[in-house]
């Protein structure tokens, strides 16, 4: 049976939100809105999670949200890198030593991913070895030159806002980054999807997720998520 590793994003600062305390350290209805995200894939049928954080941070992780928690999923926790690529090169080093065969990579602030998501993402992966949630884009998108003059409008049909988790084959991902790293990292890589197609020469199938799939980022995003946990 194949392994699935989940590796959750929590190394960022969280410049956007305004505060000392980073978005994924934030309390969303009393509790850190990286528990969120913790708790989704710990309910579902992968088989252990890895988290990356900041290296002062994994104490923290570990003794407030981990153990608190009892998060018995959790297989390892390791400290991120400079940039989201170095922090998920880290992630997938780790799951690598796991023998994973598929790793599933989510941003710990984005908190309200879905069992029908993560299911739907283990399942497209395993016939396409790479995919990842999103969804239509809602509305008109515009294309802008340097002096911001409107210069296209893309059909709304082909556009899909991407988010995660983005689901791989463990072994092209892994490979994917190593030779990205290796050979000089380009500007303008925003997710792993873009790493896969470029040096893994592997395109990834969208699967729809939820509009509330959401990435806390400012101040009103905590106020649309506690909306969001509303009963």
């Amino acid at each position: 049976m194949s392994k699935f590793v989940s590796i959750i994003l929590s190394a960022g600062r969280g410049k956007r939100m305004g505060s000392d305390t980073p978005k994924q350290y934030l309390e969303l209805n009393g509790k850190p809105v990286l528990y969120y995200s913790i708790k989704a894939f710990s309910d579902s049928s992968v088989d252990s999670i890895i988290i990356v954080t900041g290296s002062a941070d994994i104490d923290y992780v570990r003794s407030s949200i981990v153990d608190k928690y009892a998060f018995n999923k959790v297989s390892a926790i390791v400290a991120g890198g400079n940039e989201r690529y170095d922090s998920v090169y880290n992630g997938l080093t780790e799951a690598q030593s796991q023998g994973a065969d598929y790793v599933i990579i989510h941003d710990g602030a984005r908190a309200f991913t879905s069992q029908e998501t993560i299911t739907a993402c283990m399942d497209n992966v395993l016939a396409t070895g790479a995919c990842i949630a999103g969804m239509p884009v809602t509305d008109t998108i515009k294309v802008v030159d340097d002096s911001s003059i409107i210069v296209g409008t893309p059909p709304r049909s082909t556009l899909w806002m991407a988010q995660t988790p983005q689901c791989f084959e463990a072994k092209l991902a892994y490979t994917s980054y190593k030779t990205m790293i290796e050979s000089g990292v380009p500007a303008g890589i925003t997710d792993d999807a873009q790493v896969v197609e470029m040096y893994g020469g592997v395109d990834s199938v969208m699967v729809k997720a939820s509009y509330d799939n959401i990435k806390i980022t400012t101040p009103s995003d905590l106020i649309i998520g506690q909306a969001i946990l509303a009963p």
